[in-house]
Order: C-alpha cells, then structure tokens, then sequence
C-alpha cells in the first residue's frame, strides 16, 4: 500500500476529447474523484461530441515524448494507463520512452482505444500491429473489449469459454493481465441479465469472473476511459491488480447505472462523480439505495412467498389464484387512480405524459386479468360484485394516501414494490429451468410478467424514481429516510397481498 500522507499519481497518455465524456477528461476525472493525483500526455486532439468524431489531429510523435519526459523526470507516476494512440509513430514513441523509466512503467494500464463509442476508429489498421509487437509486452493490464480482443486473438468470440480462450491468447502477446469485458456480451444467469468481465492471470494461469448487473442505457460515453483509469487508480495506491480490477469494475457499474442521459444527443457519458455526490446513497442508484435499505430478507420475502413458488410449479390451488385475481382487478383500479394522480401531481409535460403512459399499461394488464378470469370461469359482472379484502384495502388507500398528503417521490415510491416486484418475479420464474411450463396453469401469467412490454413499463419506472429522487432526496438524509420507510411499509403490504391470496380473506 502507498505510503501515509502520500499522495498516490498517475500518468494518462491519452487523446482529448472536446465533449468531455471521454479521452483525458474522463481519465482525469476519474482519477480525481478516486483521490489521486493525475497527470497527463496529450496524445491527439479530437473533434468529437455525444454523437460521433469528426477530427482527428495527432501530436507530433517528438512532442508526446517531451511531454512523457516532463512528467516522469520530474513528478513521476505510481500507474500510468495509456488510451488513444492513433498512429504507429505515436505508439512506438510511447514504448520506447516508458523504457527510460522503468520504476514508473511498473504498472501500465493499457486500453486498446480502436473504436469510439459512437463508432468512430480511433485508431490507424496499420497501427494494430506497432501496438502488439511494441506496446503490449511492457503491459501489466491489458483491458479489451470482445470487438478488440477479436482482433487481438484473432478469432470470433461469442460464449464466456470463448472469452476465456481469448484471454488466454492475447496474453501471449506480452501483458500479465487481460481484463477481457463482456458488456458487447451479456449473459444471463438466474433470470438476470448480468455482465462478465474476465481477469486473466498469466502468471497463474487464471481466470477471475466478475459479475454485474446488465444496466440497460445508451449512455455508455467513455466507459472504456474510465474503467481503465480506476484501475490505474487502484493500483497507484498500492492494490494488488485482482482487488484493483474488482473496485475498479464496481466503480464504473455504478458510472453506468447513474449516467448522464441528459448531455448531448448522441451516447451521454457515464457519470464519474457518483461516488462523491453529496448525498445519502452515494454510489448507488436510487431503486437500488431503496431496496438496500429494507430489513434483511424482506424483499426476498416478497418475491419467493409460497403463492409465488405455488405457481412456478402449478400447485397453487385454482380457488386461490382466483380469489387473488379478483382482488388483482380491484387493486389495479385504484392503482390507475394512483397514477392519473401522480399525472396531477406531476410538475412539467413530459412526466405527465409518462404517468399517463403507466395509466394505459394498467389499463391493457386490466384487460389481461378479465381475460385470465373468463378462461378461469369468472365474469367481469362476478369480479366487480366481490367484496374488497381488508388487505386490500389497507394497500391501495395507504397508495392513495401518500399522493394525497405527499408529493410525486411520496406516491411513485408507494407503488414501486408492485412495478418493480413484479417486473423481478416474471423475469426470474420465467427464466427459472424449474419452473413448470407444460400443464401449469399459471405459466401465461408469469410470461405476461417477463415479455418486454411490462418490463418496458418497469423500466420507466425506474427512470422516473431516479429523475424525483434526484430533485428532492440527493442531498437530504431525512427525505430519503422518510421515502425508505414508504418503500418498506408498501413492501409488507405487498407480502400481505400474497398472504391474502393463501387465506383468501
């Protein structure tokens, strides 16, 4: 580990980006967000927005080495990670001068810039082979993603064994590590769609897996920057490179979770300063903060309840799940209620429009009950005479309730257990190898809940919370604690409905 009091340094060798998302902006930001002092190398200068670069112009290969001497004579570097390198010269350049200082070369980060988010090449096809013979044997980690590594490895790469093989290949070039990424590759696990990245360890002749959540956004500028500046920066503090990969990985999930959406037109840039935002769930995005907050077990209580597991394997007696169905159907009305109410509540267009949006989608998923209920036997006339449960009861007035006396995050976080509940049970059940599928009469419910139009509807939801809870909780630990107590008070209740439906009173 780094010494007390002093100050860990890395060295980025990277072209600029004048969007800001990416290049030795992101690097820099990156690194000082993590607490480290960074230094830099400009390497090209690009003309590049959100949606695409449209210029290119390279520094001459003489000045990239008199910057590198500079820096290195003088300040020195802990790490030093090297991004866009678009011509042979300029790679050569960067190799040959990082043997002057081999104290500071220790730990090299290299990501193998080729191509831009947005699709632009960064970097000259008679390049590719300079960089291999020159660059990667003075590598430590090497950070590629499939497109990269299959040019590397030349070979297609399309399962995680494929991965693995890749990352066997190209360590042959010369880098210790290959952190092989696997967002152009997702997987899924659990009916989860997750991330693999691969660490391999030449020395060890290992592989090390890490696993996150799939974050489904555009907003991906600069992510190939960042990762490999966090790593950098883990290792100028003295991390071994297994545990600065692994922070590292956490880091730029959470970059991705809580991107920029909002610059530019084109692909946002993640956003490097989660980790340092004044407020009460740093690091996290806000549906995650809210779950994270509930009592140990309680959401699992929710989404494994017996009723649920009665019909991942068709043992749920038909007199339960009809006597919840109804009560399904009245519970949706008040949950329209409760949406056209946040439509009201609702301070701009726009969010209007997508409450409005949830009020539709409740209105096809009324439909699909009434449709379940006549295959079931059970008419609409038969529906709207039951009685509604106690259960119920409590559940949609204390809904109703919290958009009355609260705000728009009061209410949206009162119904979020049953949007996002939902959306997580259809998706884990129907993924699920021991769910029952032939004969189960509950099989076209639990598809109903995974197919994209419901989990579209979640998704939107997840935007929205995260859109309020950026106004009115990123800076305040009281609200955030009130809208926690919300979010666990409908969770039980949500529990309740279910028990509901086993005692059917």
């Amino acid at each position: 580990m780094s010494t007390p009091n002093a100050v860990p340094k890395v060295l980025t060798i990277a072209g600029s980006d004048s969007g800001g998302g990416a290049g030795i902006q992101a690097d820099i930001k990156t690194l000082t967000s993590l607490n480290v002092y960074a230094t830099s190398v400009l390497t090209s200068i690009t003309s590049q927005n959100t949606t695409g670069v449209d210029g290119i112009h390279d520094i001459p290969p003489e000045f990239v080495q008199k910057q590198l001497r500079a820096v290195l004579s003088d300040i020195g570097a802990d790490a030093i990670k090297t991004g866009m390198l678009s011509s042979a010269a300029i790679i050569a350049t960067v190799a040959e001068t990082l043997k002057e200082f081999p104290e500071a070369a220790k730990h090299v980060v290299v990501d193998p810039v080729m191509v831009a988010t947005s699709g632009s090449r960064l970097m000259a096809e008679e390049a590719v082979q300079t960089f291999i013979k020159q660059l990667l044997p003075v590598t430590c980690v090497l950070t590629p993603n499939v497109p990269e590594a299959e040019v590397f490895a030349s070979q297609s790469i399309e399962t995680l064994e494929g991965m693995c093989a890749a990352a066997k290949t190209i360590a042959r070039l010369g880098p210790q590590y290959v952190l092989l990424k696997g967002g152009h590759l997702p997987q899924e696990r659990n009916g989860r769609k997750i991330v693999i990245d691969i660490l391999y360890d030449k020395a060890k002749d290992s592989f090390l897996e890490l696993e996150n959540p799939f974050v489904e956004t555009k907003d991906t500028h600069g992510t190939g920057c960042t990762l490999s500046a966090a790593i950098a920066a883990e290792l100028a503090k003295g991390y071994a490179v297994a545990p600065a990969v692994r922070a590292a990985t956490t880091y730029i999930q959470e970059a991705i979770a809580t991107s920029l959406g909002t610059i530019g037109k084109g692909c946002g840039p993640v956003n490097h300063f989660h980790n340092i935002r004044s407020m009460p769930y740093a690091g996290k995005s806000f549906v995650k903060a809210l779950k994270d907050a509930l009592p140990a077990g309680l959401w699992d209580e929710f989404l494994d309840h017996p009723f649920v597991r009665g019909m991942a394997d068709g043992t749920l007696p038909k007199e339960n799940f009809i006597y919840y169905i109804k009560q399904d159907y009245l519970y949706l009305q008040h949950y329209a209620r409760s949406a056209a109410l946040a439509a009201y509540k609702s301070a701009d267009i726009d969010m209007a429009a997508q409450n409005a949006r949830i009020v539709l989608h409740i209105h096809e998923e009324i439909q699909m009950h009434l449709k379940y209920c006549e295959e079931w036997g059970v008419s609409k006339q038969e529906i709207l005479d039951t009685r509604e449960s106690v259960y119920n009861v409590a559940y949609t007035r204390y809904v109703l309730d919290k958009g009355a006396t609260g705000d728009q995050l009061d209410l949206q976080v009162a119904m979020a257990p049953c949007l996002l509940g939902y959306g997580e049970i259809g998706l884990k059940l129907y993924h699920d190898p021991r769910t029952k599928r032939e004969g189960n009469p509950y099989w076209t419910w639990i598809r109903n809940y995974a197919e994209d139009s419901f989990q579209t509807a979640v998704k939107t939801g997840k935007e929205l919370l995260e859109e309020l809870a950026a106004h009115s909780v990123s800076t305040s630990p009281t609200r955030f604690r009130e809208v926690c107590q919300t979010f666990e008070q409908a969770t039980r209740l949500e529990i309740q409905f279910w028990e509901m439906g086993m005692t059917m009173q």
